[in-house]
Protein backbone atom coordinates (compact mmCIF):
# COMPACT_ATOMS: atom_id res chain seq x y z
CA UNK A 1 0.00 0.00 0.00
CA UNK A 2 1.50 3.35 -1.06
CA UNK A 3 1.97 6.24 1.36
CA UNK A 4 -0.97 8.65 1.50
CA UNK A 5 0.15 12.19 0.66
CA UNK A 6 -2.08 15.26 0.75
CA UNK A 7 -0.92 18.13 -1.42
CA UNK A 8 -1.63 21.63 -0.05
CA UNK A 9 -2.11 24.23 -2.81
CA UNK A 10 -2.76 27.99 -2.55
CA UNK A 11 -6.10 29.26 -1.32
CA UNK A 12 -7.78 32.13 -3.24
CA UNK A 13 -6.58 35.67 -2.64
CA UNK A 14 -9.09 37.42 -0.31
CA UNK A 15 -11.30 39.97 -2.10
CA UNK A 16 -10.08 42.81 0.15
CA UNK A 17 -6.42 42.14 -0.74
CA UNK A 18 -4.63 43.20 -3.92
CA UNK A 19 -2.00 40.73 -5.13
CA UNK A 20 1.10 42.04 -6.92
CA UNK A 21 3.90 40.01 -8.48
CA UNK A 22 6.91 41.93 -7.16
CA UNK A 23 10.08 41.53 -9.21
CA UNK A 24 13.34 40.79 -7.39
CA UNK A 25 16.78 41.81 -8.66
CA UNK A 26 17.24 38.49 -10.52
CA UNK A 27 13.86 38.74 -12.26
CA UNK A 28 12.02 36.26 -10.02
CA UNK A 29 8.57 37.53 -9.01
CA UNK A 30 7.16 37.08 -5.51
CA UNK A 31 3.41 37.01 -4.85
CA UNK A 32 2.59 39.90 -2.54
CA UNK A 33 -0.80 40.84 -1.08
CA UNK A 34 -1.49 44.40 0.03
CA UNK A 35 -4.23 45.19 2.58
CA UNK A 36 -5.51 48.60 3.60
CA UNK A 37 -5.17 50.37 0.25
CA UNK A 38 -8.30 51.34 -1.68
CA UNK A 39 -8.99 50.78 -5.36
CA UNK A 40 -7.34 54.12 -6.10
CA UNK A 41 -3.93 53.72 -4.49
CA UNK A 42 -3.05 57.35 -5.24
CA UNK A 43 -5.78 58.63 -2.90
CA UNK A 44 -5.37 58.96 0.84
CA UNK A 45 -2.41 59.80 3.04
CA UNK A 46 0.71 57.62 2.80
CA UNK A 47 1.06 55.32 5.77
CA UNK A 48 3.65 53.05 7.42
CA UNK A 49 3.59 49.42 6.31
CA UNK A 50 3.80 46.15 8.20
CA UNK A 51 5.53 43.46 6.12
CA UNK A 52 5.09 39.72 6.65
CA UNK A 53 7.17 37.29 4.54
CA UNK A 54 6.32 33.60 5.00
CA UNK A 55 6.59 30.14 3.36
CA UNK A 56 3.08 29.01 4.40
CA UNK A 57 0.33 29.93 1.97
CA UNK A 58 -0.38 33.58 2.72
CA UNK A 59 -4.05 33.02 1.88
CA UNK A 60 -4.60 29.99 4.14
CA UNK A 61 -6.52 29.85 7.40
CA UNK A 62 -3.36 28.53 9.06
CA UNK A 63 -1.52 31.77 8.27
CA UNK A 64 -4.66 33.89 8.98
CA UNK A 65 -3.09 36.85 7.15
CA UNK A 66 -6.45 38.39 6.27
CA UNK A 67 -7.54 38.42 9.92
CA UNK A 68 -4.13 39.68 10.96
CA UNK A 69 -4.42 42.49 8.43
CA UNK A 70 -7.80 43.57 9.82
CA UNK A 71 -6.22 44.43 13.14
CA UNK A 72 -3.29 46.39 11.72
CA UNK A 73 -5.24 48.25 9.04
CA UNK A 74 -7.80 49.31 11.66
CA UNK A 75 -4.92 51.18 13.32
CA UNK A 76 -3.85 52.91 10.12
CA UNK A 77 -1.17 50.56 8.81
CA UNK A 78 -0.86 49.12 5.32
CA UNK A 79 -0.20 45.38 5.56
CA UNK A 80 1.98 43.60 3.00
CA UNK A 81 2.02 39.79 3.05
CA UNK A 82 4.35 37.88 0.74
CA UNK A 83 4.94 34.23 -0.18
CA UNK A 84 8.72 33.81 -0.02
CA UNK A 85 10.71 32.64 -3.02
CA UNK A 86 9.75 29.20 -4.27
CA UNK A 87 6.57 28.91 -2.19
CA UNK A 88 2.92 28.85 -3.27
CA UNK A 89 2.18 31.74 -5.67
CA UNK A 90 5.79 32.98 -5.79
CA UNK A 91 8.33 32.01 -8.43
CA UNK A 92 11.88 30.78 -7.96
CA UNK A 93 13.78 27.87 -6.46
CA UNK A 94 12.42 26.23 -3.31
CA UNK A 95 15.16 26.26 -0.65
CA UNK A 96 14.63 27.77 2.78
CA UNK A 97 17.14 29.74 4.84
CA UNK A 98 18.85 31.22 1.85
CA UNK A 99 18.21 34.24 -0.37
CA UNK A 100 16.01 36.01 2.16
CA UNK A 101 18.46 38.90 2.69
CA UNK A 102 18.28 40.11 -0.91
CA UNK A 103 14.58 39.34 -1.29
CA UNK A 104 13.86 41.21 1.93
CA UNK A 105 15.78 44.25 0.74
CA UNK A 106 14.12 44.26 -2.67
CA UNK A 107 10.65 43.93 -1.14
CA UNK A 108 11.33 46.81 1.24
CA UNK A 109 12.53 48.88 -1.70
CA UNK A 110 9.34 48.09 -3.64
CA UNK A 111 7.18 49.15 -0.69
CA UNK A 112 8.92 52.51 -0.35
CA UNK A 113 8.21 53.29 -4.02
CA UNK A 114 4.45 52.80 -3.72
CA UNK A 115 2.19 55.88 -3.50
CA UNK A 116 0.54 54.55 -0.33
CA UNK A 117 3.89 54.21 1.51
CA UNK A 118 5.37 56.88 3.74
CA UNK A 119 8.75 55.13 3.50
CA UNK A 120 8.57 53.53 6.96
CA UNK A 121 8.25 49.74 7.36
CA UNK A 122 8.04 47.32 10.27
CA UNK A 123 8.01 43.52 10.08
CA UNK A 124 6.04 40.94 12.03
CA UNK A 125 5.66 37.18 12.26
CA UNK A 126 6.39 33.79 13.78
CA UNK A 127 9.00 31.10 13.24
CA UNK A 128 10.27 31.21 9.65
CA UNK A 129 8.74 34.60 9.16
CA UNK A 130 10.70 35.69 12.18
CA UNK A 131 13.80 34.52 10.35
CA UNK A 132 12.84 36.60 7.30
CA UNK A 133 12.77 39.61 9.61
CA UNK A 134 16.32 38.94 10.78
CA UNK A 135 17.31 38.54 7.12
CA UNK A 136 15.86 41.98 6.39
CA UNK A 137 17.86 43.36 9.32
CA UNK A 138 20.95 41.84 7.69
CA UNK A 139 20.05 43.66 4.44
CA UNK A 140 20.24 46.99 6.33
CA UNK A 141 17.57 48.67 4.22
CA UNK A 142 17.00 52.15 5.73
CA UNK A 143 13.20 51.85 5.55
CA UNK A 144 13.14 49.02 8.11
CA UNK A 145 12.48 50.75 11.45
CA UNK A 146 11.28 47.97 13.77
CA UNK A 147 10.68 44.21 13.87
CA UNK A 148 8.55 41.87 15.98
CA UNK A 149 10.02 38.35 15.68
CA UNK A 150 7.90 35.74 17.44
CA UNK A 151 8.95 32.21 18.53
CA UNK A 152 11.96 32.17 16.22
CA UNK A 153 15.71 32.74 16.16
CA UNK A 154 18.43 34.24 13.98
CA UNK A 155 19.67 30.79 12.90
CA UNK A 156 16.62 28.61 12.59
CA UNK A 157 17.36 25.98 9.93
CA UNK A 158 15.93 22.82 11.52
CA UNK A 159 16.99 19.23 11.27
CA UNK A 160 20.78 19.46 11.22
CA UNK A 161 20.88 19.93 14.99
CA UNK A 162 18.16 19.94 17.59
CA UNK A 163 15.83 22.84 18.24
CA UNK A 164 18.62 25.13 19.50
CA UNK A 165 21.33 25.56 16.87
CA UNK A 166 23.47 27.57 19.33
CA UNK A 167 23.75 24.97 22.12
CA UNK A 168 26.63 22.94 20.76
CA UNK A 169 26.39 19.38 19.58
CA UNK A 170 22.87 18.00 19.79
CA UNK A 171 20.83 15.08 18.51
CA UNK A 172 19.05 15.63 15.20
CA UNK A 173 15.60 17.17 15.64
CA UNK A 174 13.31 14.95 13.55
CA UNK A 175 10.43 17.40 13.73
CA UNK A 176 12.63 19.86 11.90
CA UNK A 177 13.62 17.22 9.36
CA UNK A 178 9.98 16.35 8.67
CA UNK A 179 9.29 20.06 8.29
CA UNK A 180 11.96 20.28 5.59
CA UNK A 181 10.41 17.34 3.74
CA UNK A 182 6.83 18.59 3.96
CA UNK A 183 7.29 22.34 3.44
CA UNK A 184 10.45 22.74 1.35
CA UNK A 185 10.03 20.25 -1.53
CA UNK A 186 8.39 22.59 -4.05
CA UNK A 187 5.95 25.51 -4.19
CA UNK A 188 3.19 23.50 -2.51
CA UNK A 189 3.33 21.74 0.85
CA UNK A 190 2.69 18.07 1.55
CA UNK A 191 1.04 16.35 4.47
CA UNK A 192 1.96 12.73 5.15
CA UNK A 193 2.71 10.44 8.06
CA UNK A 194 6.37 9.51 8.43
CA UNK A 195 6.88 6.04 9.92
CA UNK A 196 10.01 6.83 11.90
CA UNK A 197 10.23 3.30 13.30
CA UNK A 198 11.57 2.14 9.92
CA UNK A 199 15.22 1.22 9.52
CA UNK A 200 17.06 2.87 8.15
CA UNK A 201 15.14 5.97 9.25
CA UNK A 202 15.93 7.73 6.00
CA UNK A 203 13.80 5.13 4.16
CA UNK A 204 10.64 6.61 5.66
CA UNK A 205 11.38 9.92 3.94
CA UNK A 206 12.44 8.26 0.70
CA UNK A 207 9.01 6.63 0.58
CA UNK A 208 7.43 10.08 0.84
CA UNK A 209 9.60 11.57 -1.89
CA UNK A 210 8.75 8.61 -4.15
CA UNK A 211 5.05 9.28 -3.58
CA UNK A 212 5.46 13.02 -4.26
CA UNK A 213 7.65 12.45 -7.31
CA UNK A 214 10.42 14.85 -6.25
CA UNK A 215 12.85 15.50 -3.41
CA UNK A 216 13.39 18.29 -0.89
CA UNK A 217 16.81 19.90 -1.42
CA UNK A 218 16.73 21.14 2.16
CA UNK A 219 16.16 17.62 3.45
CA UNK A 220 19.16 16.32 1.51
CA UNK A 221 21.31 19.05 3.05
CA UNK A 222 20.09 18.04 6.51
CA UNK A 223 20.89 14.35 6.05
CA UNK A 224 24.25 15.27 4.57
CA UNK A 225 25.00 17.51 7.55
CA UNK A 226 25.61 20.46 5.23
CA UNK A 227 24.70 23.80 6.87
CA UNK A 228 22.92 26.48 4.88
CA UNK A 229 24.51 29.91 4.46
CA UNK A 230 21.65 31.95 5.87
CA UNK A 231 23.04 35.46 5.43
CA UNK A 232 24.89 36.92 2.46
CA UNK A 233 25.07 40.15 4.43
CA UNK A 234 26.31 40.69 7.99
CA UNK A 235 24.93 38.51 10.73
CA UNK A 236 21.99 40.40 12.26
CA UNK A 237 23.97 40.90 15.48
CA UNK A 238 26.49 42.91 13.47
CA UNK A 239 23.98 44.88 11.38
CA UNK A 240 22.53 48.34 11.98
CA UNK A 241 20.41 48.12 15.14
CA UNK A 242 16.64 48.49 14.85
CA UNK A 243 14.07 48.30 17.66
CA UNK A 244 13.07 44.68 18.35
CA UNK A 245 10.10 43.31 20.27
CA UNK A 246 10.99 39.69 21.00
CA UNK A 247 7.81 37.65 21.52
CA UNK A 248 8.81 34.43 23.28
CA UNK A 249 6.79 31.42 24.41
CA UNK A 250 7.98 29.70 27.57
CA UNK A 251 6.75 26.40 26.11
CA UNK A 252 7.97 27.06 22.57
CA UNK A 253 10.34 24.48 21.12
CA UNK A 254 12.59 27.38 20.04
CA UNK A 255 12.59 29.01 23.49
CA UNK A 256 16.30 28.43 24.17
CA UNK A 257 17.41 29.73 20.78
CA UNK A 258 15.15 32.79 20.84
CA UNK A 259 16.23 33.76 24.35
CA UNK A 260 19.85 33.42 23.28
CA UNK A 261 19.18 36.10 20.64
CA UNK A 262 17.52 38.35 23.19
CA UNK A 263 20.26 38.03 25.81
CA UNK A 264 23.01 38.45 23.20
CA UNK A 265 21.50 41.63 21.75
CA UNK A 266 20.55 43.02 25.17
CA UNK A 267 24.26 42.92 26.01
CA UNK A 268 25.49 44.63 22.83
CA UNK A 269 26.08 48.39 22.62
CA UNK A 270 23.67 49.98 20.17
CA UNK A 271 21.29 47.05 20.25
CA UNK A 272 20.70 47.04 24.01
CA UNK A 273 18.78 50.33 24.03
CA UNK A 274 16.17 49.05 21.56
CA UNK A 275 15.50 45.53 22.88
CA UNK A 276 12.05 44.73 24.27
CA UNK A 277 10.68 41.40 25.46
CA UNK A 278 7.17 39.95 25.80
CA UNK A 279 7.29 36.41 27.18
CA UNK A 280 4.05 34.45 27.54
CA UNK A 281 3.26 30.95 28.81
CA UNK A 282 2.57 29.74 25.27
CA UNK A 283 3.87 27.15 22.83
CA UNK A 284 4.94 27.57 19.20
CA UNK A 285 1.38 27.57 17.88
CA UNK A 286 0.09 30.05 20.49
CA UNK A 287 -1.71 27.65 22.82
CA UNK A 288 -1.65 29.02 26.38
CA UNK A 289 -0.89 27.31 29.68
CA UNK A 290 -4.07 28.54 31.38
CA UNK A 291 -6.21 26.79 28.73
CA UNK A 292 -4.12 23.60 28.54
CA UNK A 293 -5.14 21.09 27.45
CA UNK A 294 -7.25 22.79 24.78
CA UNK A 295 -10.94 22.05 24.45
CA UNK A 296 -12.96 22.33 21.22
CA UNK A 297 -14.04 25.82 22.35
CA UNK A 298 -10.46 27.01 22.98
CA UNK A 299 -8.72 25.31 20.04
CA UNK A 300 -7.94 28.16 17.63
CA UNK A 301 -6.71 25.82 14.90
CA UNK A 302 -10.27 24.55 14.47
CA UNK A 303 -12.59 27.09 16.13
CA UNK A 304 -13.04 30.53 14.53
CA UNK A 305 -14.17 32.25 17.73
CA UNK A 306 -11.11 30.92 19.56
CA UNK A 307 -8.92 32.18 16.72
CA UNK A 308 -10.39 35.67 17.01
CA UNK A 309 -9.68 35.71 20.75
CA UNK A 310 -6.14 34.47 20.23
CA UNK A 311 -5.42 37.10 17.57
CA UNK A 312 -6.23 39.95 19.94
CA UNK A 313 -3.44 38.98 22.32
CA UNK A 314 -1.24 37.90 19.39
CA UNK A 315 -1.28 41.29 17.64
CA UNK A 316 -1.81 43.66 20.56
CA UNK A 317 1.82 44.01 21.73
CA UNK A 318 3.01 44.44 18.12
CA UNK A 319 0.52 47.23 17.40
CA UNK A 320 1.57 49.09 20.57
CA UNK A 321 5.22 48.66 19.57
CA UNK A 322 4.67 49.90 16.02
CA UNK A 323 2.69 52.88 17.28
CA UNK A 324 5.89 53.94 19.05
CA UNK A 325 8.55 53.09 16.47
CA UNK A 326 6.70 53.42 13.15
CA UNK A 327 4.08 56.10 13.82
CA UNK A 328 5.65 57.94 16.74
CA UNK A 329 2.24 58.39 18.38
CA UNK A 330 3.56 57.16 21.75
CA UNK A 331 6.86 57.49 23.57
CA UNK A 332 9.27 54.57 23.99
CA UNK A 333 9.11 54.91 27.76
CA UNK A 334 5.40 54.04 27.50
CA UNK A 335 6.46 50.45 26.76
CA UNK A 336 7.74 48.16 29.51
CA UNK A 337 11.18 46.85 28.57
CA UNK A 338 10.16 43.37 29.73
CA UNK A 339 6.62 42.08 30.10
CA UNK A 340 6.48 38.47 31.19
CA UNK A 341 3.97 35.98 32.46
CA UNK A 342 4.59 33.90 35.54
CA UNK A 343 2.78 30.68 34.66
CA UNK A 344 -0.07 29.86 37.07
CA UNK A 345 0.04 33.44 38.38
CA UNK A 346 -0.07 36.29 35.87
CA UNK A 347 1.66 39.13 34.04
CA UNK A 348 4.58 41.10 35.47
CA UNK A 349 6.95 43.78 34.20
CA UNK A 350 10.65 44.37 34.69
CA UNK A 351 13.38 46.67 33.45
CA UNK A 352 15.57 43.68 32.50
CA UNK A 353 15.45 39.92 32.14
CA UNK A 354 15.92 37.99 34.30
CA UNK A 355 14.32 40.30 36.88
CA UNK A 356 17.07 41.95 38.96
CA UNK A 357 15.79 40.35 42.16
CA UNK A 358 16.07 36.82 40.73
CA UNK A 359 19.02 34.70 41.84
CA UNK A 360 20.69 31.53 40.59
CA UNK A 361 20.24 28.50 42.82
CA UNK A 362 21.84 25.08 42.43
CA UNK A 363 20.06 21.87 43.40
CA UNK A 364 22.33 18.83 43.45
CA UNK A 365 21.36 15.39 42.20
CA UNK A 366 21.49 13.13 45.26
CA UNK A 367 20.60 9.56 46.15
CA UNK A 368 21.16 8.48 42.54
CA UNK A 369 20.81 4.80 43.43
CA UNK A 370 17.09 5.49 44.01
CA UNK A 371 16.72 7.47 40.77
CA UNK A 372 16.01 4.39 38.66
CA UNK A 373 13.27 3.27 41.02
CA UNK A 374 9.70 4.48 41.32
CA UNK A 375 8.90 8.16 41.75
CA UNK A 376 9.99 10.11 43.79
CA UNK A 377 13.32 8.48 42.88
CA UNK A 378 16.47 10.40 43.82
CA UNK A 379 16.44 13.85 45.35
CA UNK A 380 17.28 17.41 44.34
CA UNK A 381 19.25 18.57 47.36
CA UNK A 382 20.58 22.00 48.43
CA UNK A 383 24.13 20.70 48.88
CA UNK A 384 26.28 18.13 47.07
CA UNK A 385 26.73 14.75 48.64
CA UNK A 386 30.02 14.11 50.39
CA UNK A 387 30.09 10.56 49.03
CA UNK A 388 30.73 9.58 45.40
CA UNK A 389 27.67 7.84 44.00
CA UNK A 390 26.38 6.82 40.60
CA UNK A 391 23.35 5.51 38.75
CA UNK A 392 22.92 3.83 35.41
CA UNK A 393 20.27 4.00 32.75
CA UNK A 394 20.03 2.10 29.50
CA UNK A 395 19.52 3.22 25.93
CA UNK A 396 17.51 0.64 24.01
CA UNK A 397 16.85 1.53 20.34
CA UNK A 398 14.06 -1.08 20.34
CA UNK A 399 12.27 0.56 23.29
CA UNK A 400 12.73 4.32 22.95
CA UNK A 401 11.60 6.83 25.57
CA UNK A 402 8.49 8.64 24.25
CA UNK A 403 8.66 12.37 23.63
CA UNK A 404 6.72 14.85 25.74
CA UNK A 405 4.44 15.36 22.73
CA UNK A 406 4.36 13.79 19.29
CA UNK A 407 4.28 17.35 17.94
CA UNK A 408 6.06 19.82 20.23
CA UNK A 409 4.91 22.76 18.11
CA UNK A 410 1.55 22.00 19.76
CA UNK A 411 2.90 21.11 23.20
CA UNK A 412 0.15 22.82 25.21
CA UNK A 413 -2.69 21.71 22.96
CA UNK A 414 -2.64 18.42 24.89
CA UNK A 415 -0.06 19.09 27.67
CA UNK A 416 0.05 15.39 28.33
CA UNK A 417 0.61 13.72 31.68
CA UNK A 418 4.17 12.35 31.62
CA UNK A 419 3.91 10.24 34.73
CA UNK A 420 3.98 7.02 32.67
CA UNK A 421 7.32 8.14 31.26
CA UNK A 422 8.70 8.94 34.72
CA UNK A 423 7.73 5.42 35.81
CA UNK A 424 9.82 3.73 33.10
CA UNK A 425 12.85 1.74 34.27
CA UNK A 426 15.17 3.23 31.63
CA UNK A 427 15.07 6.82 32.95
CA UNK A 428 16.45 8.50 36.07
CA UNK A 429 14.20 10.77 38.13
CA UNK A 430 15.18 13.24 40.83
CA UNK A 431 12.53 15.19 42.76
CA UNK A 432 12.49 18.20 45.05
CA UNK A 433 10.38 18.11 48.23
CA UNK A 434 6.96 19.73 48.09
CA UNK A 435 6.44 22.96 50.01
CA UNK A 436 3.50 24.87 51.44
CA UNK A 437 4.86 27.98 49.67
CA UNK A 438 5.10 28.63 45.93
CA UNK A 439 8.45 28.45 44.15
CA UNK A 440 8.71 31.01 41.33
CA UNK A 441 11.12 30.33 38.47
CA UNK A 442 12.14 33.44 36.51
CA UNK A 443 15.10 33.05 34.18
CA UNK A 444 17.36 30.44 32.61
CA UNK A 445 17.57 26.81 33.71
CA UNK A 446 20.55 24.53 33.11
CA UNK A 447 21.42 20.93 33.96
CA UNK A 448 25.09 20.10 34.54
CA UNK A 449 25.58 16.35 34.46
CA UNK A 450 28.66 14.14 34.78
CA UNK A 451 28.00 11.24 32.43
CA UNK A 452 29.67 8.46 30.51
CA UNK A 453 28.59 5.62 28.25
CA UNK A 454 29.58 2.21 26.99
CA UNK A 455 28.94 3.54 23.46
CA UNK A 456 31.27 5.76 21.38
CA UNK A 457 28.43 8.28 21.01
CA UNK A 458 25.38 8.85 23.20
CA UNK A 459 22.55 11.30 23.80
CA UNK A 460 21.38 12.86 27.05
CA UNK A 461 17.84 14.24 27.28
CA UNK A 462 16.57 16.08 30.33
CA UNK A 463 13.09 17.29 31.22
CA UNK A 464 12.02 19.53 34.04
CA UNK A 465 8.50 18.65 35.14
CA UNK A 466 5.85 19.83 37.58
CA UNK A 467 4.83 16.85 39.73
CA UNK A 468 1.33 17.53 41.12
CA UNK A 469 -0.10 16.17 44.38
CA UNK A 470 -2.31 13.79 42.37
CA UNK A 471 0.82 12.25 40.83
CA UNK A 472 0.47 13.72 37.33
CA UNK A 473 3.57 15.25 35.78
CA UNK A 474 3.62 17.97 33.12
CA UNK A 475 6.52 19.45 31.22
CA UNK A 476 8.01 22.81 32.14
CA UNK A 477 11.28 22.77 30.14
CA UNK A 478 13.49 20.33 28.23
CA UNK A 479 16.93 20.16 26.68
CA UNK A 480 19.43 17.71 25.20
CA UNK A 481 23.04 17.15 24.27
CA UNK A 482 25.14 14.62 22.39
CA UNK A 483 28.51 13.42 23.67
CA UNK A 484 31.27 11.07 22.60
CA UNK A 485 33.44 11.00 25.73
CA UNK A 486 33.03 10.84 29.52
CA UNK A 487 32.81 14.13 31.35
CA UNK A 488 30.65 17.09 32.24
CA UNK A 489 27.75 17.91 29.95
CA UNK A 490 25.94 21.22 30.35
CA UNK A 491 22.43 21.31 28.91
CA UNK A 492 20.46 24.53 28.44
CA UNK A 493 16.77 23.94 29.10
CA UNK A 494 15.76 27.46 28.13
CA UNK A 495 14.16 30.27 30.11
CA UNK A 496 10.88 30.23 31.95
CA UNK A 497 8.52 32.15 34.16
CA UNK A 498 6.72 29.44 36.09
CA UNK A 499 5.15 29.05 39.52
CA UNK A 500 5.54 25.69 41.22
CA UNK A 501 2.40 25.85 43.33
CA UNK A 502 2.16 24.79 46.99
CA UNK A 503 2.05 21.02 47.27
CA UNK A 504 3.68 20.58 43.85
CA UNK A 505 7.32 19.69 43.35
CA UNK A 506 9.92 19.79 40.64
CA UNK A 507 11.08 16.59 38.98
CA UNK A 508 14.16 16.23 36.77
CA UNK A 509 14.16 13.31 34.33
CA UNK A 510 17.27 12.04 32.54
CA UNK A 511 16.93 9.71 29.53
CA UNK A 512 18.87 8.36 26.57
CA UNK A 513 16.27 8.94 23.85
CA UNK A 514 13.33 11.17 22.96
CA UNK A 515 11.22 9.63 20.23
CA UNK A 516 9.78 10.60 17.79
CA UNK A 517 11.07 14.17 18.32
CA UNK A 518 14.73 13.20 17.88
CA UNK A 519 16.68 10.82 15.68
CA UNK A 520 17.69 7.75 17.72
CA UNK A 521 21.42 7.40 18.27
CA UNK A 522 23.15 4.65 16.32
CA UNK A 523 25.12 3.71 19.43
CA UNK A 524 28.12 3.33 17.12
CA UNK A 525 30.11 5.32 14.60
CA UNK A 526 27.56 4.42 11.93
CA UNK A 527 25.24 7.15 10.63
CA UNK A 528 21.99 7.22 12.63
CA UNK A 529 20.17 7.95 9.34
CA UNK A 530 21.52 4.89 7.60
CA UNK A 531 21.96 2.26 10.29
CA UNK A 532 19.71 -0.78 10.19
CA UNK A 533 20.96 -2.13 13.53
CA UNK A 534 21.46 0.61 16.14
CA UNK A 535 23.27 -0.59 19.26
CA UNK A 536 22.03 -0.51 22.85
CA UNK A 537 24.23 1.10 25.47
CA UNK A 538 24.50 1.76 29.18
CA UNK A 539 24.98 5.28 30.55
CA UNK A 540 26.31 6.27 33.96
CA UNK A 541 25.52 9.44 35.91
CA UNK A 542 28.00 10.38 38.63
CA UNK A 543 27.37 12.61 41.64
CA UNK A 544 29.24 13.74 44.75
CA UNK A 545 32.81 15.06 45.19
CA UNK A 546 34.48 15.72 41.85
CA UNK A 547 31.23 15.08 39.98
CA UNK A 548 28.71 17.71 41.19
CA UNK A 549 25.80 16.91 38.88
CA UNK A 550 23.25 19.64 39.46
CA UNK A 551 20.22 21.58 38.29
CA UNK A 552 20.68 25.35 38.14
CA UNK A 553 17.49 27.36 38.56
CA UNK A 554 16.77 31.09 38.55
CA UNK A 555 14.25 31.92 41.28
CA UNK A 556 12.48 34.93 42.75
CA UNK A 557 13.31 35.66 46.40
CA UNK A 558 9.75 36.16 47.59
CA UNK A 559 8.97 32.55 46.68
CA UNK A 560 9.96 29.54 48.74
CA UNK A 561 13.74 29.03 48.80
CA UNK A 562 14.33 25.65 47.09
CA UNK A 563 17.36 25.11 49.29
Amino acid sequence: MSLAVHRVTPEPVPPHARQHMVRMRDGVRLATDVYGVGADADQGEPAPAVLVRLPYDKNSRYAFADRLAERFTARGYVVVVQDVRGKFRSEGRTLGWTGEVDDGYDTLEWITRQPWSDGIVGMFGDSYYGFTQWSAVSSQHPALRAIVPRVTCTTNAPGIAAHDPGSGRQPVWLEGTTYQAQVWTDRDSYEFHVDLTRRPVVAAYEEAFDAIGKRSPGFDLVVGGIPLDAYNGPHPYDARPVPVLHCVGWFDNLNTAHMRDYTELAGRPGWAAVQYLVADATDHENYVLEDAPATPATDHLTDDAALERMLDSYTGPAIEFFDVFLKGTARPDALPRVRWKLGHDGWRTSAVWPPPEATATDLYLARPTAAAGPVPGGTLAPHPSGVPESARWRYDPDDLVPSAAADTFLLLRDHADERPTLDRDDVLVFTHPASDRPLDLAGPVHAVLHVESTAPTFDVFVRLLDLAPDGTARLVLRGCAQADAPGEVEIALGHTGYRVRPGHRLALMVAGSDFPNHLPNSGSLESPWLTTSPKASLQTLRTGPGHPSRLRLTVLPESGDPR
